[in-house]
């Protein structure tokens, strides 16, 4: 029965009210959770994700998919708003289902979050990588291919992943007010990436691109028709993952119970707006048939050289060519966002915690680990 003891409300209560050196600083407020909300949503699969799917399955009624993935999402952020305002502890769904479950689910569930966050952050910088290679090859600048890929891609090094991990982690290590503040200008970055090409685009909207707005159904079950739009909304939900990430911040938050369910909702409802525009330029701005069999960030470029007028032979000339460059440039800036890494920061930190209260009574058996809950919690009081 040992295995299935829950954490009493009382003593998590407790835990997040104390204060001293060993305990996460309550800095944050609603705005920094909408930005830190807001900087993990947003990613290179907006760019990517959305010409795909209108290609293949809903065509310019994409922005319905997001919509209805939107509204999946506001559940499942009603009730991480609802635990993290109740619950006000790092370790978002570990300390949740430790209150719930016993220690063992709660045990289990912690360490696959971190592994969870350990994969994102592993695909998320040999992406960078690959952005940061395309991004100094249109400046005239090779890295060669040795230095910027794994032994399995056909390189022997990718420096470039290991030198952003690294980066951010230190990043990190420094505070949770200072990362917010780096998060808050990325976050500004990318949202101005996103306004400039719906500003700059709606000039060069066609009509007659969203028509029909729902394409008829090809015969096949998820291929355009309603059932299209249903299987881009669970597409398209991919793109809204990382709102539970606020959650995790619910110890380092100034007043939980009214920031958390602000934060959670208030980047859901931004990103959502902003993801509804840029779908709706994109898709109006290009036949939604133009972006098929592109990879990438491909579609936004074919959407980009429809910004422009046709010369007498037909052939459209860009006005902005610069606009590919620069939201290579975003996409690059948006993978620096130290939420990437904060999640799991702090999910080991709940760990840990409760792994330092349990050395008191096994301190003997597991002295090696004690030792480097030492260093970790070190580290932790000096930042």
């Amino acid at each position: 029965m040992g295995l299935f003891i829950k954490k009493p409300f009382a003593a998590l209560q407790a835990e997040a009210n104390e204060s001293g050196n060993k305990t996460l600083k309550r800095v944050l407020g609603p705005w920094s959770l909408i930005a830190l909300g807001v900087g993990v949503i947003i990613g290179a699969g907006l760019f990517s994700i959305t010409g795909t799917v209108a290609a293949g399955y809903t065509g310019p009624a994409i922005t319905l998919s997001f919509a209805i993935a939107a509204i999946g999402c506001c559940f499942a952020g009603l009730c991480y708003a609802e635990f993290a305002s109740m619950i006000p502890v790092a370790g978002s769904a570990y300390t949740y289902s430790y209150a719930t479950m016993g220690e063992l689910i709660a045990w289990i569930i912690g360490w696959d979050l971190v592994l969870e966050y350990t994969v994102a952050a592993t695909t998320v910088s040999i992406s960078w990588s690959r952005y940061l290679v395309v991004f100094l090859e249109g400046v005239g600048i090779n890295i060669p291919h040795a230095l910027a890929a794994c032994p399995w891609d056909g390189g022997i090094v990718n420096i470039p992943a290991a030198l952003i991990v690294v980066l951010m982690s230190i990043f990190l290590i420094r505070g949770t007010e200072g990362s917010s503040i780096f998060n808050g200008f990325i976050v500004f970055l990318k949202v101005a990436v996103i306004l400039i090409f719906v500003v700059l685009g709606w000039k060069y909207i066609n009509a007659e691109n969203y028509v029909p707005y729902i394409p008829a159904n090809t015969g096949t079950l998820g291929e355009f028709g309603f059932s299209g739009v249903l299987r881009g909304a669970a597409i398209v939900f991919f793109a809204f993952l990382g709102f539970d990430a606020v959650s995790t911040a619910a110890q380092e938050t100034k007043n939980p119970k009214r920031d958390m369910p602000v934060g959670i909702l208030g980047s859901l409802l931004i990103c959502t707006i902003l993801y509804m525009v840029f779908a709706y330029v994109m898709t109006g701005v290009a036949h939604y048939s133009d972006f098929a069999g592109q990879q990438g960030i491909a579609p936004v470029a074919v959407a980009i050289d429809h910004m422009g007028h046709a010369d007498a032979t037909g052939v459209i000339h860009p006005d902005y060519p610069w606009l590919n460059r620069a939201i290579v440039l975003a996409i690059l800036f948006g993978y620096c966002s130290v939420n990437a890494v904060r999640p799991d920061i702090q999910i080991v930190d709940a760990l840990v915690q409760e792994y330092g209260n349990m050395m008191k009574f096994h301190a003997c058996r597991l002295s090696d680990l004690s030792v480097l809950c030492d260093i970790y919690f070190l580290s932790h009081s000096y930042f």
